[in-house]
């Protein structure tokens, strides 16, 4: 394997998968393409020798499909947390997990690239609450209709350096005196960034996961209010949480999709009804043991 395109690659997951590969010394001398309409967010890949960006638009057909062109594999990692509301799914979600992969899978078959592997959502499913995990489902469902050497990873919540979860309830309880929290009893069971990457990393040279999806989780179960109570504790600032009547949180909800970038959504209410977590006892694929969240979290929690 010499070429691989990461699309979404200069993102939280496509940086650490980036990285894995880099450290790996059996991907010596791999070109990794990542196209991005904002090559100067990434710059940091650039240290990595292997990386080359390219400023492209991946929902462009017609780019896409010069992008395929010679590549061995691709990592499809594109993903939203909200959307503007509407059905089916709402709009954002429909242009990034819907009509995203189908035109991956259209541009990977015209250029005869077999090997795709795609990040998905656990508990995604057609009959899902929420626009985001129907959306999610429905992006999977392109993939495989197209009969590519597909794996398909769905993880829960991703925690790590630089994430949008726990760093954000840090951030918040710097200047909030407590949290008036919605759906405080959803579960996750969060997994780590370098955890999923590694899985990814493991995937693209064993035949045996073709076909396969692989649902990603960490090792322990917690609510919401638990992973809000935690992560402010962790950067100093421990705070009380109140966790708010379904009434209240839904107006909170719908005030908050006002914001540019809101960090609650009606959507996310819905998701939130259905838990993110694995079967008990779940294992990680290719004999990966997950690290816990109290191992990695206050090494970078601790200086929010």
């Amino acid at each position: 394997m010499k070429n691989i395109l990461i699309i979404g690659g200069s993102g939280f997951v496509g940086s650490a998968i980036i990285n894995e590969l880099a450290r790996r010394g059996e991907y010596a001398g791999l070109c990794i393409s990542v196209p991005t309409r904002r090559p100067e967010r990434a710059r940091q890949l650039l240290v990595i020798p292997t990386v080359k960006l390219i400023d492209a638009d991946v929902h462009n057909p017609a780019t896409l499909a010069r992008l395929m062109q010679g590549q061995d594999a691709v990592i499809s990692l594109v993903g939203v947390l909200s959307s503007v509301e509407g059905q089916p799914y709402g709009k954002d979600f429909a242009r990034a997990h819907v009509e995203l992969p189908q035109k991956i899978a259209t541009a990977a078959s015209q250029a005869g690239v077999r090997r795709v592997i795609h990040v998905s959502a656990l508990q995604a499913s057609a009959d899902a609450p929420s626009g985001y995990l129907r959306s999610k489902a429905a992006g999977e469902a392109a993939l495989i209709a197209a009969d590519l050497d597909l794996t398909i990873f769905r993880p829960s919540v991703i925690f790590g350096q630089g994430d949008s979860f726990l760093t954000l309830f840090a951030g918040l309880a710097k200047i909030a005196p407590f949290f008036p929290l919605a759906s405080p009893d959803a579960r996750f069971a969060p997994v780590w960034v370098n955890d999923v990457a590694g899985c990814v990393v493991d995937s693209l040279s064993n035949a045996a996961s073709i076909g396969k999806h692989y649902n990603l989780c960490g090792p322990q179960q917690y609510s919401l209010r638990e992973l809000v109570k935690y992560a402010a504790a962790v950067a100093g600032h421990p705070r009380m949480v109140i966790g708010l009547p379904d009434a209240i949180a839904w107006l909170q909800a719908w005030a908050m999709e006002f914001l540019p970038d809101p960090p609650m959504t009606r959507d996310n209410l819905r998701s939130m009804r259905v838990a993110s977590v694995c079967a008990e006892g779940a294992l990680l694929p290719f004999g990966r043991k997950a690290a816990s969240l109290e191992a990695i979290a206050p090494t970078y929690l601790a200086a929010s």
